[in-house]
């Protein structure tokens, strides 16, 4: 039964269709690619996050930044590779290149870790494997045999249903006291924005904060139904975009996320709408042959079918790892990144480092200056792991120095989504290479 299941499945997935939201995606998409990677260059990110700090959160040990130079050198291959997706020039190289580059700069330092990111790294993860080059490339100009009008069903519908998770997971970690009933952060950040045009006036009200916790919660939990829904889609389109306009403008620290949701999940719309960009942009479609697969090359298109299932049957489950590894994932945030949690809290307090010599009994609180910037040391205060992180390489200075290792106690106070502060770190914990999990108190609500 659940073989017949899958073959059935299998079979509906195979089916052809028109490729045009393929090619129009891959041409928004690349858009986007190339004015994220452009920000960098524009607002000096590329000095300012990746060379000047002394020291990088990486997320897998010994990822290290590259010499000066070669920092500049990946941007400018990035910047030019958004430009070859968008033609569709030397494509499985762009896309794979893009994927691969674009992921060791994401893996460099948890400090910039964006939902956004992270969906541009999966998103060109699976353009690797599309056939988003067989109309309007270049690939296609030089090689006419590339070309065709068709694709399957699951080349498009992959992308669909990663968006859906995206939306519905956004969602779903909105069902919380703080998000629906307390309208926390939003109470908290709202009233800063008072000098916004129209709504500045009521930001400063809770009822507007509990508005927009309430719209933002639904939004994310239906819209990507409604965008599956023939009759709906167009309306949900339009919504998209009010939606993330507005929280592009009421946070512009979120930087390009609205941009990329607007131009990928135009890949819901109807035909007609890809059909009528591709002729502004005096792109005439013509009739192509069929492919032959031949048996060898149906094997390997069912192994990247299969895989792409599998990857995307990872990106189902990742969202939900919290409920086997943390305690409150707000407090200790195992789990927090790569599930989608946008903009959910706000942790305000003080970490400070106080390295011991045992020998000469001697102690000082660490000058986090020496090493992080201040956007660094912000974003560390209140996460644990990249607290124990920066610890463990404080101590093993110390201890190349000195011989032998340092205490190291965590003195530390937050406060979560408005609540009163409370002690964070245990602070008669030696933490330097502790491996016991003892470090946090427990959160009192």
């Amino acid at each position: 039964m659940l073989t017949e299941t899958v073959n059935k499945l299998t079979n509906k997935s195979f089916e052809t269709t028109d490729i045009s939201p393929l090619i129009t995606f891959r041409i928004f998409f690349g858009a986007t690619l190339f004015i994220t990677i452009l920000r960098f260059w524009i607002n000096g990110w590329i000095e300012e996050l990746y060379i000047s700090p002394e020291y990088h959160f990486n997320f897998i040990s010994n990822i290290d930044v590259l010499p000066d130079v070669g920092m500049y050198i990946i941007f400018t291959i990035l910047l030019i590779l958004s430009i070859f997706i968008t033609f569709g020039a030397f494509y499985r190289t762009s896309t794979s290149s893009f994927f691969f580059l674009f992921t060791y700069i994401e893996l460099i330092d948890k400090t910039y870790y964006l939902n956004h990111y992270y969906l541009v790294s999966i998103l060109t993860f699976y353009l690797i494997f599309l056939p988003a080059n067989r109309a309007f490339s270049l690939d296609c100009y030089f090689n006419p045999l590339l070309k065709s009008n068709l694709c399957s069903k699951w080349h498009i519908t992959l992308i669909k249903c990663q968006l859906s998770i995206v939306y519905f997971y956004a969602g779903l970690a909105k069902i919380n006291t703080d998000w629906l009933i307390k309208a926390q952060p939003l109470y908290t950040w709202l009233p800063g924005k008072f000098s916004i045009p129209i709504i500045g006036k009521f930001t400063h009200l809770k009822i507007t904060a509990l508005l927009f916790s309430w719209v933002g919660c639904i939004y994310d939990l239906t819209i990507w139904l409604f965008l599956w829904i023939k009759k709906t889609r167009k309306y949900a389109f339009y919504a998209v975009i009010v939606f993330h306009v507005m929280t592009g403008i009421l946070f512009p620290r979120i930087g390009m996320f609205p941009m990329i949701m607007i131009a990928a999940t135009t890949i819901f719309l109807p035909l007609n709408f890809h059909n009528k960009c591709l002729e502004l942009l005096s792109i005439k479609k013509r009739e192509t042959k069929s492919e032959r697969i031949t048996r060898k090359k149906k094997k390997n298109v069912l192994f990247v079918y299969y895989l792409m299932v599998l990857f995307l049957g990872i990106q189902v489950l990742m969202p939900l790892r919290h409920h086997i590894f943390s305690n409150n994932i707000y407090w200790d945030e195992i789990g927090y990144r790569f599930s989608w949690r946008v903009m959910l809290m706000e942790k305000n307090g003080y970490t400070n480092i106080v390295v011991i010599d045992p020998r000469k009994e001697i102690q000082y609180q660490l000058d986090q200056d020496l090493y992080l910037s201040k956007f660094q040391q912000q974003q560390m205060k209140s996460q644990p792991d990249m607290i124990l992180q920066f610890v463990n390489y404080i101590g093993d200075n110390f201890k190349d120095i000195n011989g032998y290792p340092p205490v190291i106690n965590i003195h530390s106070r937050m406060s979560l989504n408005g609540r009163k502060s409370q002690p964070f770190f245990i602070d008669t914990v030696n933490v330097y290479k502790n491996n016991s999990d003892k470090f946090l108190h427990d959160f009192k609500s």
